[in-house]
């Protein structure tokens, strides 16, 4: 795949579509995020969803700035830290989902969620690590995605009808979109290709998870 670029007052940018659409994607995470700060709520599914967005906003940054725009003026190793945090902000919607969850689910299946989040999470990011193969980092989102929040809210959805988790499986529906983009290299045009239309996509998925946390109550 050929590698865009441009020069800005003598700056050179990798990849500038996709920089620019992991800025939208930080910039709607870091809005989410003190949006949700301002309503001061202590409730422990609630703060786990705020930090989910602080730590997907961080990830997403690190991305376009690192990772695609300037990374000729580092090595390949520098995609770890947004990688490995955007592996903890996913662990963090997982544990938010099992809180929400908690009062619906029998004890020994929600704590077995709760040891299998730290474990997976743990695993991925050694192998990460060691490979500094991006497809770990897309094996942790599905897992978490499909295998923990999926059933969990859809769950809370049959049992309660709560919006918050109706929004979430819309939103879970917007990272599969966008996951399929991704994999199978959708492009619109070279100069906006599979990588930016699936940060663009994930951007509508992140605001919908906003709305989502709304409606989320826990103890």
């Amino acid at each position: 795949m050929e590698v865009t670029s441009i020069v800005i007052f003598g700056i050179k940018i990798l990849e500038p579509a996709a920089s620019i659409t992991d800025l939208i994607v930080s910039a709607v995470c870091f809005y989410a995020y003190i949006k949700l700060k301002k309503l001061n709520r202590s409730d422990k599914a609630f703060i786990y969803f705020n930090y989910f967005f602080l730590t997907m906003g961080i990830a997403t940054f690190l991305g376009g700035v690192i990772g695609h725009a300037f990374l000729y003026a580092f090595s390949f190793a520098w995609k770890l830290p947004g990688w490995i945090m955007s592996m903890i902000s996913i662990a963090l919607l997982e544990r938010a989902s099992i809180k929400h969850s908690k009062k619906f689910l029998h004890p020994v299946v929600e704590k077995s969620y709760a040891v299998v989040n730290i474990i997976e999470l743990t695993i991925v990011m050694t192998i990460t690590f060691i490979t500094l193969d991006f497809f770990f980092v897309e094996i942790h989102s599905g897992f978490g995605l499909l295998a923990v929040i999926l059933p969990v809210q859809l769950y809370i959805y049959i049992k309660t009808k709560n919006n918050g988790s109706k929004l979430f499986l819309i939103g879970i529906g917007f990272a599969i979109l966008s996951a399929i983009v991704f994999k199978n290299q959708i492009s619109l045009h070279k100069w906006f290709d599979h990588i930016a239309l699936s940060h663009l996509i994930m951007s509508g998925g992140i605001y919908v998870f906003y709305k989502a946390t709304y409606f989320i109550k826990s103890k």
